[in-house]
């Protein structure tokens, strides 16, 4: 794939960090064209940071880097998945993950309901 193509509509794109043997997502965050080759090239995570204006590798603090695993494109070209082997946290709070806080629906489907096909049907009981 030509990653020119990525940044046709934006200069940055959404990268979701996916752990490559357990699936759990461990963080989003933002690669530019050169932080993208910079990871292909490395083997290694390395983002753009939209509150510093500047490329950083994770863990070049921390210690805590990716292993890059796989690297996929969206259909639409325009959001990342990355597979990573991680080590240590991949948070900078020190959690494991980015994604603790959990947001409380304060409605539920209704009884009978299920999603199927991306629609709300009624189940057949």
């Amino acid at each position: 794939m030509d990653i020119e193509k990525l940044f046709e509509k934006s200069p940055l794109v959404p990268a979701i960090i996916q752990e490559a043997d357990t699936g759990e997502i461990l963080m989003l965050a933002y690669m530019n064209e050169e932080s993208l080759k910079k990871t292909l090239e490395s083997g290694y995570t390395w983002f753009f940071s939209r509150s510093r204006g500047r490329l950083w590798q994770k863990g070049e603090t921390s210690g805590n880097v990716q292993k890059v695993v796989s690297i996929h494109a969206d259909c639409d070209c325009d959001a990342l998945l990355v597979k990573v082997r991680q080590a240590g946290a991949a948070c900078h709070t020190g959690s494991r993950t980015c994604f603790f806080n959990e947001v409380k629906c304060e409605k539920q489907p209704a009884r009978g309901l299920s999603a199927k096909k991306g629609i709300l049907k009624k189940s057949e009981e």
